[in-house]
């Protein structure tokens, strides 16, 4: 009995460190840190996650799977390069998900679904209130919050499928709202669409609020367009 214990606890060691070393990398990969297209060479991010080749290798396979990270024959892994077609792409795929699990949510949402949502937006804006105008430089609490509150709007949808599909969405849209911030100041607009959304959703306006929050998704789509940040194709 001990002994099948210590072997399962030495067996879980190097899964947690593959994990550890997957959320560190696909978190600099959502950021910017490791730039679309960079390679990502197995000896540097040894060096930069003080992991071993074995954790460093399943991480990459992960985000290989997750459309983050690209394995060519015979050239190893690179971050996946972003284009305005797979952009184009993702979001259409995010409208879709999102009208549907916002129109489900706001016919099945309850009171504790209206105050986790009341909770999430005023976190939110209070963090986005205290950061500095840079908003590219945004501290990671900041995107966790911003997360959490569009989360909040669809939690009621009833569908675990839905809601996960829509934060995996949510997140490979982060590259690209990333970019849309480099070299600019925080959209001065931001909270006040937030808070549009939000009243909408409560006041149970189904309409108005899929088409504020396809406006909200838009913007990214419109200054990578007007900006020309990325190539047209991969």
């Amino acid at each position: 009995m001990f002994k099948n214990a210590a072997s399962q606890a030495v067996a879980d060691v190097p899964a947690t460190l593959a994990s550890a070393v997957y959320g560190r990398l696909r978190h600099d990969v959502l950021l910017g840190e490791l730039k679309p297209g960079e390679k990502l060479r197995i000896e540097t991010l040894r060096e930069r996650y003080s992991a071993g080749a074995s954790p460093i290798r399943e991480a990459l396979n992960r985000l290989t799977s997750d459309g983050l990270v690209v394995q060519e024959d015979q050239k190893g892994f690179r971050v996946s390069p972003v284009s305005m077609t797979e952009l184009m792409e993702l979001t259409k795929a995010r409208l879709w998900v999102t009208e549907l699990a916002l129109r489900q949510s706001i016919a099945n949402g309850d009171p504790a679904w209206e105050e986790q949502i009341l909770l999430s937006f005023h976190r939110m804006a209070r963090a986005i209130g205290q950061a500095k105008d840079d908003f590219s430089e945004a501290p990671d609490d900041i995107e966790r919050l911003h997360r959490d509150f569009h989360s909040s709007l669809i939690a009621a949808c009833g569908s675990r499928w839905i809601t996960g599909f829509a934060d995996t969405l949510f997140d490979l849209a982060r590259r690209y709202q990333r970019l849309s911030m480099l070299g600019t100041t925080r959209r001065k607009g931001a909270e006040r669409e937030h808070r549009a959304i939000m009243d909408a959703v409560l006041a149970r306006d189904a309409d108005l609020a899929v088409k504020l929050h396809n406006e909200h998704i838009g913007r990214t789509v419109d200054i990578i367009t007007k900006l020309k940040l990325v190539p047209e194709r991969r």
